[in-house]
C-alpha cells in the first residue's frame, strides 16, 4: 500500500500522515541500509526492519522515502491510530 492510496479520501495531508506508519517485512530484508540512508530525519529504519517492528517514531514524517528507495519492496504503509493506547 502506497502513501497515495493511504491518503485517498483524507481531508488533509496532516490528518492523513497522523493515521499511517511504515511497516517492514523483515523476512525479505537484506539489511542493505538504503532505507536508513535516505531517511531525512535519520531514523534507523534498517534496525526496525531487522527487529520486524513498525516505525512508530513520533519524529517520522511519513514522507515515503524509505518505502520508495527500498530495492526489495520490504517496507509498506499501514493505517493506524496514533492516539490508540494499545499500540
Amino acid at each position: 500500500m502506497g502513501l497515495k492510496s493511504l491518503l485517498l479520501g483524507e481531508t488533509s495531508h496532516h490528518e492523513a500522515r497522523s493515521i499511517g506508519y511504515v511497516v517492514p517485512e523483515s523476512v525479505r530484508c537484506v539489511q542493505c541500509g538504503i532505507c536508513s540512508y535516505h531517511c531525512p530525519i535519520e531514523i534507523d529504519v534498517r534496525r526496525h526492519a531487522w527487529l520486524n517492528e513498525p516505525i512508530k517514531d513520533s519524529h517520522c514524517l511519513t514522507c515515503g522515502e524509505c518505502v520508495r528507495r527500498c530495492p526489495r519492496g520490504v517496507l509498506r504503509f499501514e493505517r493506524t491510530n496514533l492516539f490508540d493506547r494499545a499500540g
